[in-house]
């Protein structure tokens, strides 16, 4: 038998990956390997995807059997994080709520403003969410609206805990009214306590507390729980906390994880100084957003029609309709490596223009404003890839150029001088949740997977470490096992 010091399961809704980690406690912390295997929703139980990947694992490391220390595990099966959130004025309270329900990694299925109406109260109901953030009001502000939609909820009687995260005059009265209704309910500090002040990192840590207390949602996730060294972590969750922590390390960053069904891209940036004077609303240092409607397979044709056919067969030199017919999940053909490198590199340049912010110019009494909205990229360093579309498929600094501004467009896009790297091991989710315990060999192991291990991503290398701190070049690292080139 093998022992390391953690393994980590990444259960995704079609993809189990286990990540195996060494060292972690030295100065050479290690990434060993990865084994996959499918995820096993349909067959009734997550838990047999575990067990085979971990198996795939063994065989990769030629190894009979792999023992841990440490079992950590993120998950987005079974549709993920659902959340739905419910506010007072969109741009203030609502907006805030959104941004610390996304950077804890949930999927937003309902966002209302002001008073919920019967419809409302309706599709709540359709919509059956894991959890429900329920904000409103400055501090010391509006109580009315927030508590009768706290009345509301608690009478609906969902099953799904709640968090309040609105105006601290009431937090007693909304407790009180959700207790009287047996429904589990968190009170964290204001998302939006003063106008143009926001406050999402409370909310955000208790969205995550709460998904890994109270949510076990595909089949056999109660089991994973029992054996996991601590609470299961939303994947795209996870994937912000890595981001954050390499923040820390290396500057200001956009990571875009291009995947089947969607793209999310993290950004963790402060901006300029110049365009925070024109900013017409506050925005969080650390930013997700996810595109439902951008993936390489299940909406692969989203992109042909967003793109163009045209323009795509033009770039390509074959039909994308054409193509579309004999899109694989893992591309076996060098046609469909191409088509599948055209769709990432198209869905991470539409996810990024999404996600940032955009110059404007406003017209009035008094002749013209810039105003600025939106994230602020343009003083972002480095362009991250991951997710198997990025991190598997040849040509990923390809697929990421398109991300960065060009002159003369009014997008607050990354600069054409930030870097685009790898995330060539497919680890960020996984470090997200080892960070918990190790932080120091979380950055380590990133950023080898980066190619920037030493100087803190001043200096590239292009060498990731063995178990025995020797040193094997990128090129090498994969030869003799397949499971480095999978795409996931």
């Amino acid at each position: 038998m093998l022992n390391v010091d953690a393994l980590i399961a990444e259960i995704g809704s079609t993809t189990t990956l286990v990540n195996a980690f060494d060292g972690l406690g030295g100065p050479n912390p290690v990434f060993l390997g990865q084994g996959r295997a499918l995820t096993s929703v349909r067959q009734g139980d997550v838990w047999l995807g575990l067990e085979r990947a971990m198996e795939d694992l063994a065989r990769c490391l030629g190894a009979e059997k792999v023992g841990y220390k440490l079992l950590l595990a993120t998950s987005s099966a079974a549709g993920g994080l659902r959340m739905t959130v419910h506010g007072l004025v969109y741009d203030m309270t609502v907006k805030a709520a959104k941004e610390a329900a996304l950077g804890a990694g949930a999927i937003l299925r309902m966002v209302t403003a002001g008073p919920l109406s019967d419809t409302d109260l309706a599709r709540l109901r359709e919509v059956r969410p894991n959890i429900i953030l329920l904000a409103g009001g400055v501090d010391f502000g509006d109580r009315d609206t927030v508590l009768r939609n706290a009345r509301l909820i608690a009478a609906a009687r969902m099953g799904a805990p709640v968090i309040y995260a609105g105006n601290r005059a009431i937090q007693g009265e909304v407790k009180a009214i959700f207790d009287g209704a047996g429904t589990a309910v968190t009170i964290v500090e204001n998302v939006y306590p003063r106008v143009d002040v926001l406050n999402i990192e409370p909310a955000r840590r208790a969205i995550q507390r709460v998904f890994e207390e109270h949510i076990v949602t595909a089949p056999g996730m109660a089991r994973v729980r029992e054996v996991v060294s601590s609470g299961i972590m939303p994947t795209p969750g996870a994937v912000m906390a890595a981001a954050k922590l390499l923040y820390e390390a290396i500057g200001d960053l956009v990571v875009i994880d291009v995947g089947g069904a969607t793209t999310d891209v993290h950004s963790v940036t402060e901006g300029s100084e110049e365009v925070a004077k024109i900013l017409t609303s506050p925005e969080p240092v650390a930013k997700r957003t996810v595109e439902g409607d951008l993936g390489v397979f299940i909406n692969a044709s989203n992109i042909v029609d967003l793109v163009g056919p045209d323009k795509l067969a033009q770039d390509l030199g074959f039909d994308p309709v054409e193509a579309l017919q004999e899109l694989e999940p893992v591309p076996s053909t060098e046609k469909g490596l191409r088509f599948a490198r055209a769709l990432a590199a198209e869905a991470a340049q539409i996810a990024v223009r999404r996600h940032a912010g955009q110059v404007r110019h406003l017209y009035g009494p008094l002749g013209r404003v810039t105003v600025a909205e939106g994230k602020d990229l343009t003083k972002v360093k480095w362009i991250i890839g991951t997710g198997g579309a990025v991190a598997r498929l040849p040509g990923g600094g390809f697929i990421l150029e398109g991300a960065k501004g060009r002159r003369g467009d009014t997008r607050l896009l990354p600069p054409p001088d930030a870097r685009c790297v790898i995330d060539r091991d497919y680890v960020m989710a996984s470090c997200g949740v080892l960070a918990r315990f190790h932080p120091d060999a979380a950055v380590a192991i990133m950023l080898r997977s980066l190619g920037l291990a030493g100087c803190h991503g001043v200096r590239e290398s292009p060498y990731h470490s063995r178990k025995d701190g020797s040193e094997v070049s990128s090129g090498q690292q994969d030869q003799g096992s397949d499971h480095g080139r999978r795409w996931a």
